[in-house]
């Protein structure tokens, strides 16, 4: 069990905010949208008053809600510029007892808080705590969700927060929503309070057509994760502090939510992360374990992960078949790179069942994850200076600021700037010397690329980076035909000289908009090449390709190169049978989970942006899925890169094996019968590395000295018979 600072835990579901809701007979709306409600416009300060149940609110409008302006949904249309609408309406509880928790919707633009009897229930896209003053803008851009055929955020407020704050008789719920500027052309707030009730009384009115009664999680075959905020609402940033626990008896174990917290139990902060996703009904979170303070990060091994304090809970909203971003992580490991790890699992947060989330690593320098050196702020000189930095190209909309920006622009024919974040350390804890090197190091190398003599393997771009990851990342980005790769989530990290001072592409990130599940610049055909988006997606601006992969492809040899490192991985890793058992054997795993995933978020049949493919059922996204997949196979097997062939590989034969392949510090030369001779290593250019004599029916050779990348064996044998085969080097 993983604990924080405790060494003895002893508790129950509750403690940490747990409430089941299986006592609910049915459910009944006491607020409607189009109810007459007290509101205003605010010009100046409204008193803090506003929210409380005595407030004299005589002077207030009284109008139909919703209120808003632009999607055409609205009973009261405000005026263009509104930045901010206060809403209040009195409702009256009949039976007290009666009541077993409610549910708060809202329809809204750009962000909100609300209240009931003066307590806030919950916020959205406001940053901030306590009541945020009248001309306050939203901290992001939301779209209202009903028009477009989906449906409202939804608070569910359990039986504590019945008990401790409803009144029986009247009863006040006052919202404020606001506009992300005065120059929005919309905004929107439409608002429903609906009650589950414990008996066969009829006392309010029926339920909105749209509305799906909160989902009651009582066990399941993935680990449960169970966050308390305390009520208060997870913003986009800050961190806030929360309490997590995770129920995982084990694979192949059933978890119950009446189960002790066996995972881990402890403090976290938390906050919602994503940029395009920010505006989904259902968010992802960042989150840090910590304790026995706030300021204090705590590092603890989950799901026997190494040991770490950065998490991340995604939410594969628009990724109906719940496994893009799992898969294209899957695949990048095999193949021999770091990819986060993940974990699918179900989460609850303060009582409410938030559907099928993936709970995963964050990109960071760790032993355990981008495995190089932590660069110091006094490391400016020597071997400590040329690592390790993370880099990445991506947009700013997570608070990231560019970096430096590329003396060369998007490859042909765009023309945008190459914009380069560092992601760890932070560009503004970096000393100028470090700067310097950097900035340098990553500019020498495309100079390099870009010169004339870029396919020299001493001249050229191959001294600076490791090649294979190149090949592989480029290949994770192709066949997934990643409408984001390349341009965006593009993370490359710099060794230290001592241990090869390589700039390694990598860690793969962010693929939920992969696999054809984008209906814009070709992403969901299964031909055509990702390396082309800015031919399919051209003109100016920026988020476009770099250069570099295009450039890369003029090589021949790192295009023969790609060629054999393709064929080797379809034999196994990315054998179309492979990947579609996998994906079959996680729809089934999933089958439970998915279910109550979609009635929580009844969005099978409904287009999220920006599907291309919209299935009716769990069973036809998959379906959808695995033909996307087999077709893109067909197509990149036609049509890969280069040619093995032309490396001057042949095929290997049955006498002599190379063991591993790829290799680590040594590979093992086999013959099926003792032989002795000489051997000579090669590297694509055809240089001799290594070369040395044998005798026997196998030996062992040292390679840990040789770059990654590509490379022949040949052996001759005393009798004069000649062996040759390719491998690779990690």
């Amino acid at each position: 069990m993983k604990l924080l600072y405790q060494t003895v835990l002893s508790f129950v579901i509750s403690s940490i905010g747990f409430h089941a809701i299986g006592q609910v007979d049915h459910w009944e709306t006491v607020v409607y949208e189009d109810d007459n409600w007290k509101y205003l416009v605010p010009t100046v300060a409204v008193s803090d008053t506003w929210i409380d149940i005595s407030f004299d609110d005589v002077t207030w409008t009284t109008s139909p809600g919703g209120f808003g302006m632009g999607d055409g949904d609205d009973n009261t249309v405000l005026a263009a510029g509104t930045l901010s609408v206060f809403q209040r309406i009195h409702f009256n509880i009949t039976d007290l007892a009666a009541v077993e928790s409610m549910v708060f919707d809202i329809d809204y633009d750009d962000g909100f808080v609300a209240y009931i009897n003066g307590q806030e229930i919950c916020r959205s896209e406001m940053f901030g705590t306590g009541i945020p003053p009248f001309d306050q803008t939203a901290s992001g851009l939301h779209e209202a969700q009903i028009y477009q055929g989906l449906y409202p955020f939804q608070q569910v407020l359990d039986q504590t927060f019945v008990s401790t704050y409803l009144n029986g008789g009247d009863n006040i719920l006052c919202v404020q929503t606001h506009n992300q500027s005065t120059g929005s052309s919309d905004i929107s707030s439409r608002v429903w309070l609906t009650l589950g009730i414990n008996n066969t009384s009829a006392d309010y009115g029926p339920i909105p057509a749209w509305f799906i009664p909160p989902v009651d999680l009582s066990s399941s075959n993935l680990p449960i994760v169970v966050i308390e905020t305390g009520g208060v609402s997870i913003p986009d940033e800050p961190k806030i502090s929360a309490t997590m626990g995770i129920i995982h008896n084990g694979e192949g174990l059933t978890n119950s939510i009446t189960d002790p917290f066996n995972e881990f139990y402890g403090q976290i902060g938390i906050e919602v992360r994503g940029s395009s996703s920010g505006g989904f009904a259902m968010k992802s979170y960042g989150l840090e374990t910590q304790g026995p303070s706030p300021e204090i990060n705590y590092n603890v091994s989950l799901f026997d992960w190494p040991v770490d304090n950065d998490w991340i809970l995604y939410a594969p909203y628009n990724d109906k078949a719940l496994l893009r971003n799992v898969l294209t992580y899957k695949l990048g490991s095999e193949m021999g790179n770091y990819s986060p790890r993940t974990k699918m699992c179900e989460v609850i947060i303060n009582g409410e069942y938030q559907g099928v989330y993936v709970f995963m690593e964050r990109i960071k320098q760790s032993p355990g994850r981008v495995d190089i050196d932590e660069l110091l702020p006094a490391d400016d000189s020597g071997n400590e200076l040329t690592g390790g930095y993370i880099l990445k190209v991506d947009k700013t909309t997570g608070g990231d600021a560019v970096s430096w920006t590329s003396p060369y622009t998007c490859a042909s024919p765009g023309t945008g700037p190459i914009e380069i974040i560092l992601h760890e350390p932070k560009w503004d804890s970096l000393s100028t010397v470090q700067k310097n090197y950097i900035r340098n190091y990553f500019t020498d190398w495309e100079d390099a690329l870009a010169g004339p003599d870029f396919a020299d393997p001493t001249l050229g771009y191959a001294p600076y980076i490791d090649e294979l990851s190149f090949i592989d990342f480029m290949l994770s980005n192709e066949i997934s035909k990643n409408v984001d790769g390349y341009r965006i989530s593009t993370f490359l990290y710099k060794e230290r000289e001592s241990d090869g001072g390589d700039l390694v592409a990598g860690p793969l990130w962010d693929f939920n908009l992969a696999w054809g599940n984008a209906d814009y610049c070709e992403g969901g055909l299964t031909t055509g090449w990702e390396l082309d988006f800015n031919s399919v997606c051209g003109g100016g601006g920026g988020l476009q390709n770099p250069f570099w992969w295009n450039r890369l492809l003029q090589d021949p040899n790192f295009a023969h190169a790609t060629n054999c490192r393709w064929q080797e991985l379809r034999q196994d890793i990315l054998h179309t049978d492979s990947i579609l058992y996998w994906i079959d054997t996680m729809a089934v795993f999933l089958d439970d989970a998915q279910q109550r995933n979609y009635t929580k978020w009844p969005i099978l049949g409904v287009y999220l942006w920006p599907n291309n493919f919209v299935g009716a059922t769990y069973a036809e996204e998959i379906t959808y899925f695995k033909d996307w997949i087999t077709q893109r196979m067909i197509w990149m097997d036609a049509n890969m890169f280069g040619s093995c062939a032309d490396l001057g590989f042949v095929e290997e034969q049955n006498e002599f094996l190379i063991l591993p392949n790829p290799a680590g510090e040594y590979l093992t030369l086999q013959f099926l019968s003792a032989e002795s001779g000489q051997f000579s290593i090669t590297n694509l250019s055809g240089s001799t590395v290594l070369s040395g004599m044998f005798s026997g029916s196998s030996f062992d050779v040292r390679t840990t000295d040789l770059p990654s990348g590509f490379y022949v064996a040949q052996v001759t044998t005393a009798e004069g018979a000649i062996y040759q085969s390719k491998f690779i080097k990690r």
